[in-house]
């Protein structure tokens, strides 16, 4: 047995020198080879149980058999692939009874553990409560959870407020509801248990966040620089004539060079002023070169290229 913080080790090894295979039912003592098996097992004293189980793969000596090795079962531990040995069946208890001498099936218990009353449940002082579907997308139910102990106390069958507040009426002593963002629980909270504190736990306080950052930046997405400049459509033929570029309009735009902001700048600022000297209004610059009257207003403005390069110290946008 070894002790490792919260959890015990305990190393188990079989007694016996032969195993039975449970296919054919051969009986071997010859060993192939030896592997561990870690089974969970239940807590004791509040610490973790790990079995490390050291088993013996068997090789059968026939060679007629439909199969040349097994593994050494461990039938009063744990059944085969079972990484635990907690029984979730009656199996484990019919077993027991056979031994008892009082043999019954597992159906048997089954059913005779169904038929147990189901004890009332008592004030729960912090109440965790959420959806749960009994059809998804059709029926859902209401599950509560008493928080300082993690198991169910009621199971509600749909998820109304006045469900909910019902239950609360009914077993008073709630001091804190932990519930979700659903405004019916949140309205039945309020009607049942008017003096309990609403709270959210940690997974929905954490989705929470996350909706109200996405709605932000999907909202103030516009304020966002693109990092990479957006090509400018190429004149139309019909607009040749009045959007000829200067010629160092003309070097900035060559083909096969790459164009950033400055030179995108560079050559607008060009045009609209080579039309702004031939005496052409605002207007039909825009039509022309297709683009906002704001823009071209802007570029009219502007002495040089570089102006437009310069951001607006006193003006800030809705992100910052």
């Amino acid at each position: 047995m070894f002790e490792t913080g919260a959890t015990l080790r305990i190393e188990v090894r079989a007694r016996t020198t032969e195993a039975r295979c449970p296919a054919c039912d051969g009986v071997s003592g010859r060993v192939h080879s030896r592997y561990q098996r870690r089974l969970s097992d239940l807590a004791v004293a509040g610490r973790a149980v790990l079995l490390h189980v050291t088993a013996t793969q068997v090789l059968l000596r026939h060679q007629w058999l439909p199969r040349r090795t097994f593994a050494e079962p461990f039938p009063d531990l744990a059944d085969r692939y079972r990484r635990s040995t907690h029984a979730l069946d009656g199996r484990p208890g019919a077993r027991l009874s056979g031994r008892l001498g009082a043999a019954t099936s597992r159906m048997t218990l089954l059913r005779l553990i169904d038929a147990l009353p189901v004890p009332e449940p008592t004030a729960v002082r912090v109440l965790g409560v959420d959806e749960f579907a009994l059809r998804r997308g059709h029926n859902y139910g209401t599950v509560l959870i008493d928080m300082d102990t993690h198991r169910p106390v009621e199971l509600l069958p749909d998820r109304t407020a006045e469900s909910f507040a019902a239950w609360l009426r009914a077993h008073p002593g709630t001091e804190v509801v932990c519930r979700d963002r659903a405004s019916g629980y949140a309205e039945g909270a309020r009607l049942g248990a008017p003096d309990a504190i609403q709270v959210a736990d940690r997974w929905h306080l954490l989705h929470n966040l996350t909706d109200a950052v996405d709605r932000v930046v999907r909202a103030h997405r516009s304020c966002v620089k693109d990092p990479t400049p957006r090509e400018e459509p190429p004149p139309s033929a019909s607009t040749s004539v009045l959007s000829t570029p200067t010629g160092a309009a003309q070097a900035a735009a060559q083909p096969g060079q790459a164009e950033g902001r400055r030179a995108a700048n560079t050559r607008r600022h060009a045009e609209v002023h080579e039309l702004l000297t031939r005496g052409v209004r605002l207007k039909s610059i825009s039509r022309t070169l297709n683009l906002d009257v704001k823009t071209v207003r802007r570029y009219a403005r502007a002495a040089a290229p570089d102006e437009l390069l310069t951001p607006n110290p006193t003006r800030g946008t809705q992100l910052d």
